[in-house]
């Protein structure tokens, strides 16, 4: 029977596969001038940095965080395709599970001892039956006005209650229509727990007990149906629900934007140094001094999540909602970026007996991932991973070399190759360098194109062994920028309006100006 305080918890199973790239949305490029700051949409508060620190009150700081939370769980729903609900799972030993476990068998206790009283007692089982009554019928559509009759007079309290005055209830033929009804109402997967139910003869509290164990499974298929339903129309609302929240916890909290004015403004300088440089090389046309378009600035600042330390520093206020889906974006590139880099080495050391060889050099890939899955554990030894990593792609090349006829490696050029692997774990190693600033350039290109399909595949020279893993990364990432423009692009052109312009704002563009510059499509 389920405590009446125990409430359903969310999972995320699977990868995120709910962002992709959309060919069809127009983007603000790098030219866009003045008018694109213009008619921004923000609220007053976009721009918090000069706001005064304020008190808050306890009421106002939970309130803010039940909205953070409420704005969490509808983002996840929306973002998250593979999202359902599950029964919540307490701890093993822990104290909520022997209280919740103490209630429960006391419960069913109770039960037994009624039932086999002399005469016997039916008040615990009338209340667990009520209880049945209410959850079968809150499964029914509207329009189940026949099963919703049949439930009510099977189950009719009152008669049940003036039958057990008189020792006539009949237990077993009410929990037998139970199950039948279950079996009409529960999916399909279900079915063997329901044949499981029919199994059970004779022990009526541990067939209560079973009830409800199903019911509650019944109660989560519910639940996820009723997500499935809703997260088109959910989806419809999502950006004006999600701004608006946000900005009732920046009416709470004005300076809730701080972190992400910084996060902005470090890709904005970048951005400005990079046109300084086009400009002082003569590509663009004399008097044509560019400003950045928005999208081209919050694209960029996209690119720095990738190197984002959050043990360091928290995220910006914007990406808290998708916090979880970023890391673990990072967490994978480094991994990628760590084999790109192995494999690098191998076919430059090795050349061309291993060159072509489509099968080995999946395996070499596959094998060095498994060796370094765990890279992102503060306690992963990497160059001993590297080092082992090194003696087993050794024997991998080697046994590859000899079934070709090939002579097998030399001790020496197979000690150079574990050594030049383990390098890798310098900052400042050639070929790791180049591989990050290559995977930074092709995340540059993708996350500020206007049509980004057209860069998905534009994978730099030397990736190649992991361009499938990049350009499932890069729509991942794309679509979780395009959905948080959609959010937040006005705050942001509010932010950079006063760090481009401070309190002299641009003169406002007409309709028509603003048009050629829309906010991206979710």
């Amino acid at each position: 029977m389920p405590l009446n305080d125990e409430r359903p918890t969310s999972t995320s199973s699977g990868e995120d596969q709910g962002s992709d790239v959309e060919s069809s949305t127009e983007r603000c490029d790098s030219d866009c001038s003045r008018k694109s700051f213009a008619s921004d949409g923000s609220s007053k508060n976009s721009t918090p940095s000069s706001s005064p620190p304020i008190n808050l009150t306890m009421d106002e700081i939970m309130g803010s965080a039940k909205d953070l939370s409420n704005l969490s769980l509808a983002h996840e729903i929306i973002v998250n395709h593979d999202f359902h609900m599950e029964p919540p799972k307490l701890a093993q030993n822990s104290l909520a599970k022997r209280v919740a476990d103490a209630v429960h068998r006391a419960s069913w206790e109770i039960l037994e001892s009624e039932l086999n009283g002399d005469p016997p007692k039916y008040e615990h089982a009338i209340k667990l039956l009520e209880e049945i009554r209410g959850i079968l019928l809150s499964f029914l559509n509207p329009g189940a006005n026949r099963m919703r009759t049949q439930i009510t007079e099977v189950l009719d309290m009152e008669l049940i209650r003036l039958q057990a005055d008189n020792d006539a209830v009949d237990i077993q033929g009410m929990v037998s229509y139970i199950i039948t009804t279950m079996g009409k109402l529960c999916a399909p997967d279900r079915d063997k727990e329901i044949m499981k139910l029919r199994e059970i003869t004779g022990n009526v509290p541990t067939l209560f007990r079973e009830i409800f164990r199903v019911l509650d499974l019944m109660n989560m298929d519910m639940i996820n149906v009723t997500i499935q339903i809703l997260r088109p129309e959910l989806r419809k609302q999502s950006v004006k629900y999600e701004r608006a929240t946000f900005q009732s916890i920046l009416d709470k909290t004005p300076n809730a934007l701080d972190i992400t004015t910084s996060w902005i403004k470090a890709a904005l300088e970048e951005v400005q140094l990079s046109m300084q440089h086009t400009d002082q090389t003569g590509s663009r046309g004399k008097g044509q001094k560019a400003l950045p378009g928005p999208f081209l600035v919050v694209g960029t600042a996209f690119v720095h999540v990738l190197s984002w330390d959050h043990t360091k520093s928290p995220p910006p206020e914007t990406l808290m909602t998708d916090e979880r889906r970023l890391t673990e974006i990072r967490w994978r590139l480094r991994q990628l970026q760590a084999v790109n880099a192995v494999l690098l080495i191998v076919y430059s050391t090795v050349g061309g007996p291993v060159q072509g060889l489509a099968s080995l050099a999946e395996r070499l890939k596959r094998m060095t991932c498994v060796l370094l899955d765990g890279i992102n554990s503060p306690d992963f030894d990497l160059e001993e991973a590297l080092r082992s990593a090194g003696a087993q792609i050794c024997c991998e090349l080697n046994k590859s070399l000899t079934e070709r006829n090939y002579p097998a490696l030399t001790p020496a050029l197979q000690a150079t190759l574990a050594g030049q692997m383990c390098s890798i774990v310098q900052t400042d190693n050639p070929i790791r360098t180049l591989v990050e600033e290559r995977v930074r350039q092709y995340f540059l290109a993708l996350l500020t194109a206007q049509q980004p399909l057209a860069k998905l595949e534009q994978v730099p020279a030397g990736l190649a062994a992991i361009k499938p893993e990049l350009m499932s990364l890069g729509a991942k990432l794309r679509g979780l920028m395009d959905f948080n423009w959609n959010v937040y692009g006005p705050f942001y052109a509010g932010i950079l309006k006063n760090l481009m312009f401070g309190d002299s704002p641009p003169t406002p563009a007409s309709p028509q100006d603003d048009a050629q510059c829309p906010l991206p499509s979710s």
